[in-house]
């Protein structure tokens, strides 16, 4: 994939995509600790997208992680919206995004708040609150 443009959407100063290579890829692929929560969120969508299911548990705090963990079949990802991300200290913020899928030929989104801290120099999913 180190040719395709990022799944999660992020662009440079010019507005131009950013390939996967220099935006979720080194997170996925090398084990480099994302530097915000808006990367780590954006990594963890690229995961979904990638269906990288190790890196989904080992992105999501042990407290809230579930035992087991699957992805929906048949899920096409169309694209993710970051709305905001607030820093509330140096170890936790929250990401409120839009990410939008379809199942069966019927779309769908995602409105979600999301939680994250860090740990050991590490951000980490907590958990989320969904917008209906």
């Amino acid at each position: 994939m180190p040719e395709a443009f990022c799944p999660c959407g992020r662009s440079d100063a010019r507005g131009r995509p950013l390939p996967y290579a220099d935006c979720c890829g080194p997170y996925l692929d090398h084990d480099t600790p994302a530097p915000d929560a808006e990367a780590l969120m954006r990594s963890r969508y690229t995961a979904f997208v990638l269906g990288r299911l190790a890196y989904l548990r080992t992105s999501w705090h042990p407290s809230t992680r579930p035992t087991e963990l699957t992805l929906e079949p048949g899920v096409k990802w169309l694209g993710l919206q970051v709305r905001s991300h607030r820093v509330v200290d140096a170890d936790h913020a929250e990401v409120e995004f839009v990410a939008r899928s379809r199942v069966g030929g019927r779309g769908q989104h995602l409105h979600d708040r999301s939680c994250f801290v860090r740990e050991n120099g590490r951000w980490v999913y907590v958990d989320g609150d969904i917008f209906e």
